[in-house]
């Protein structure tokens, strides 16, 4: 079968490879690859500067945002052929830690948790893997290619689950508007969740894009291309893009007892002013709250399935900007401009 690897480390080590096809477990589900979605920490891994093969490995099988066509599943696993899937990407420590032995592993304690594709376990970018039942998750069939957007959707699943259980800290919480920044794929993923919960949603995203107002627009939002109103106060403010400085101005932007939520992880080794005081004071008088949210546990897989399956499919569709054939596989490692999601298509078997 062919796979993509990457030699973690190494910058620009990306190939097409042939593998073995995978030794036939008959208790792991075996999958047929359909597509996998590309995003920035796969081309933190091909840059080198992420990643970690599995253990007795030089490299590893990239890839984390799946979806794939059971071919046969164990008897009794609640799994069929032709089955839509896709693969949890984090799996438990060992030891267990707290979190871990609870089956949250998105909050994994110890780091000793591993990913598919980017920490000690191969990936999805080939035609066939096997996996666990228990770390698979249904997709409906009537999403078909648009089911490899479940990972990025399990993410802001988790986000949206923190913010409401932070939410009602408070008997009065009734939030009745969201800021989000980035008008990427995690970014109008927070929009779409939003706009199933009824809020008045802005977009910031300075990269704009005609594309992604018309998708902001679509949901009933405002989209802001370049700067916010001074007056914008937000109930919510959901960050999706990392930007040290964006993150200073918008942490200003949510209302009394309001919650800001990083999702955009920022690169290190530099700095810039910023005023302490002023932001202790106003978290402190406001009762404002900022926290972080990464990965997902499965009943945000679910969670993010059920946001899905209940979005416009024309929607979503509008969302997958490139979809490139396994032949042309570097392709969909590249940056190009209005991309939101790049899709690599692999060719499965009909069920």
């Amino acid at each position: 079968m062919k796979a993509i690897t990457v030699e973690p480390g190494v910058p620009n080590s990306l190939r097409l490879d042939d593998y073995p096809d995978p030794v036939v477990d008959h208790t792991l589900l075996q999958v047929e690859a359909l597509a996998l979605g590309i995003c920035g920490t796969d081309r933190e891994i091909v840059a080198g500067d992420y990643g970690w093969a599995p253990p007795g490995a030089r490299r590893l099988i990239i890839g984390h945002e799946s979806l794939g066509r059971v071919a046969a599943a164990p008897r009794d696993s609640g799994f069929a052929r032709g089955d839509l899937v896709v693969g949890i990407v984090r799996h438990p420590d060992p030891v267990p830690c707290p979190a871990c032995r609870v089956g949250e592993w998105d909050m994994c304690r110890n780091g000793l948790y591993t990913e598919h594709g980017i920490k000690a376990i191969d990936g999805f970018a080939a035609e066939r893997f096997q996996i666990e039942p228990a770390y698979a998750v249904k997709v409906a069939p009537s999403l078909e290619i648009l089911g490899v957007l479940l990972e990025p959707a399990s993410v802001l699943a988790k986000a949206w689950d923190h913010i409401d259980r932070v939410g009602h800290r408070t008997a009065s919480w009734q939030p009745r508007s969201v800021l989000i920044t980035g008008g990427g794929a995690i970014g109008l993923l927070a929009a779409l969740m939003a706009h199933q919960r009824g809020l008045q949603i802005h977009v910031l995203d300075r990269a704009g894009r005609a594309l992604k107002a018309d998708l902001v627009h679509a949901l009933g939002g405002v989209y802001h291309g370049d700067t916010l109103p001074p007056d914008l106060q937000a109930d919510i403010v959901i960050e999706c893009t990392g930007s040290r400085p964006l993150i200073v101005e918008v942490m200003s932007r949510s209302s009394g007892n309001g919650i800001v939520c990083l999702t955009g992880i920022s690169s290190g080794g530099q700095s810039m002013p910023f005023d302490f005081g002023a932001f202790n004071r106003t978290m402190i008088l406001q009762n404002d709250l900022v926290f972080g949210s990464v990965n997902a546990n499965r009943r945000h897989y679910e969670a993010g399935a059920t946001a899905l399956e209940a979005a416009d499919p024309a929607w979503l569709g509008r969302l997958l900007t490139r979809r490139v054939p396994l032949e042309r596989w570097p392709e969909a490692f590249e940056r190009h401009a209005g991309d939101i999601k790049t899709v690599l298509q692999f060719t499965g078997p009909s069920p």
